[in-house]
């Protein structure tokens, strides 16, 4: 199975609109949503409209571009955000002094799709990947039982032992209590081909993930100018975000 799931649904009104002629087309099987955003309220009013499958981006690092009532959520994210940007291992360390922050974020954000969409999204993931930041996988923040998005798998040789061997840890926590697909991938880059062939050859025979956001315009062209049918052949893309009963085995 081939999923093809657009990061940065509801971010600002490009964002959405280019997510949604992807969709029409058939190109994008789903989309990550993000709240508290200045496009938030119109991407869930279509997406409710259009039967467009979407779950939570969380965003801990972009400011929020919504009007916001609440003082406390921009002042909890301004925090979280200068420590996760401060050091890109800060994403692997656990501090201690912001765990009411992120359960504040955490909650706050599953609260307003919660409003926005009429449902608690069945799916998970972050904006930067900051989802697999420490403080919210050992906090045990995502909602148990969802669908969660594992970190971008790799081939032998295309990341160090020990960096692979700390994303199997992470996706092990991860699949304790979250279902999660075979494999993750970004689209991008697009170059060399061999790498997409072996990217939609796997889910001839996986569940596979394959990141985009069609707000760069090379996704863009590639997703509605009939690149990415080169690839899949007789291979469909996934109309919904689904997974098989046994789409949860780490890589």
């Amino acid at each position: 199975m081939l999923i093809i799931n657009a990061d940065d649904w509801g971010r600002e009104s490009e964002t959405t609109n280019r997510i949604l002629e992807c969709t029409l087309l058939g190109s994008v099987s789903s989309a990550s949503a993000m709240v508290f955003m200045e496009d938030s309220q119109r991407a869930a009013d279509l997406a409710l409209e259009r039967g467009i499958d979407t779950g939570l981006h969380l965003n801990f690092t972009t400011p929020f571009s919504a009007p916001i009532a609440r003082q406390a959520l921009v002042d909890h994210h301004a925090r979280v955000s200068r420590f996760l940007l401060g050091n890109p291992l800060c994403k692997v360390i656990y501090h201690p002094g912001l765990s009411n922050s992120f359960e504040y974020l955490v909650s706050a954000q599953l609260e307003e799709y919660q409003r926005i969409f009429h449902a608690a999204p069945s799916r998970v993931d972050g904006h930067h990947h900051m989802h697999l930041c420490a403080n919210v996988l050992f906090g045990g923040l995502l909602p148990a039982g969802t669908i969660a998005r594992r970190n971008f798998s790799f081939h032998p040789g295309e990341k160090s032992g020990m960096n692979r061997a700390y994303r199997r840890f992470t996706d092990g926590i991860l699949a304790k209590r979250h279902r999660l697909t075979d494999y993750f991938f970004s689209l991008p880059p697009l170059e060399p081909v061999a790498r997409l062939e072996r990217i939609f050859g796997t889910a001839d025979h996986s569940v596979v993930e394959l990141e985009t956001h069609p707000i760069n315009p090379e996704e863009h062209l590639f997703l509605t100018g009939g690149g990415v049918r080169r690839f899949t052949k007789n291979l469909p893309i996934a109309r919904r975000f689904t997974l098989r009963a046994s789409a949860s085995q780490i890589q």
